[in-house]
């Protein structure tokens, strides 16, 4: 059982024929990604890297049999190619891009929802299966397959934590960067609960940040109900009150979403939470037994 994707995933990419979407492209091929179209309007007929470029997805879905897209469009014209790609029939549906309005993505969740597709992200890095496929930014150089699932807000402190993992000799069964914006389509607990259920996954890291509730919420799934351990790391301790820092949900504003607030409330649920992300190590180990064999 795989989160989200497989070697079975049929990937089109919108915004294929873009400085980002190409060179993408390129590493996700190389990964050995199952990239069967690609979507730029008015370059329908072309290809790039040897994949089919269409006008519409729709075009691209009934050519190929494409079942998952990946977004690199301009922030603008985001929101607009989720519902694109919903509206075809794509039940999975990754958005890279960042900066995208937020009244955009209040329109744009409810028919994700309406239409019973998965939105991961936007403004995130998209996820990686190490071993079978990848969709978006995440490197695959620094990833091993293995038994250990990473979940987080932050594509930088995602790299970090998995180079620091697989350094270590302990590989992952999938690392999933849901994105940092206040608005996104899919959250902790909805990873945390497919990795509760993957029988790959023997044990999880959470990787937050300041602003909103999400950790707060995923600290009382983990706590009712969650077996498998999980190990955190919470950024932004010493980030002042009322400045964004980094993403734009990363707020603390009105005295709630602050760093201490979360670390308290994953603790309480028998989370470990490390200092810094390269003590998550460490911590795993703590708490998962075969951890402790690893290089």
């Amino acid at each position: 059982m795989s989160i989200f994707i497989d070697r079975n995933t049929r990937v089109v990419v919108q915004g294929i024929t873009g400085r980002d979407g190409a060179f993408h492209t390129q590493q996700m091929v190389e990964y050995g990604t199952q990239v069967v179209a690609g979507m730029t309007p008015g370059k329908g007929g072309t290809q790039m890297h040897g994949v089919p470029v269409f006008d519409t997805v729709d075009a691209a879905v009934r050519a190929t049999g494409a079942n998952a897209s990946v977004i690199y469009v301009p922030p603008l014209a985001a929101a607009d190619a989720v519902c694109e790609a919903v509206d075809a029939g794509i039940p999975f549906v990754v958005c890279i891009t960042e900066g995208i309005p937020v009244r955009d993505m209040l329109r744009t969740l409810p028919f994700v929802e309406e239409k019973k597709a998965r939105l991961v992200g936007p403004n995130c890095p998209g996820l990686i299966v190490p071993g079978q496929a990848k969709m978006g930014i995440l490197p695959g150089s620094i990833v091993i397959p293995g038994p250990v699932g990473v979940v987080s807000r932050s594509g930088t402190l995602t790299y970090e934590v998995v180079y620091q993992l697989t350094r270590a000799g302990i590989g992952q069964s999938a690392c999933i960067g849901i994105g940092g914006d206040p608005l996104i389509g899919t959250r902790f607990i909805d990873c945390l609960s497919r990795f509760e259920a993957d029988p790959q996954t023997e044990a999880v890291i959470l990787i937050g940040e300041i602003g909103g509730t999400d950790e707060e919420e995923a600290a009382a799934f983990i706590r009712a109900s969650m077996k498998k351990p999980v190990v955190s790391f919470i950024a932004g301790r010493t980030a002042p009150p009322g400045r964004r820092m980094g993403h734009a949900g990363a707020i603390v504003s009105g005295g709630t979403g602050t760093a201490a607030e979360k670390i308290a409330a994953l603790q309480a649920a028998g989370v470990r939470v490390a200092a810094t992300p390269a003590g998550i190590v460490d911590e795993l180990r703590a708490v998962w037994p075969a951890g402790k064999g690893a290089a």
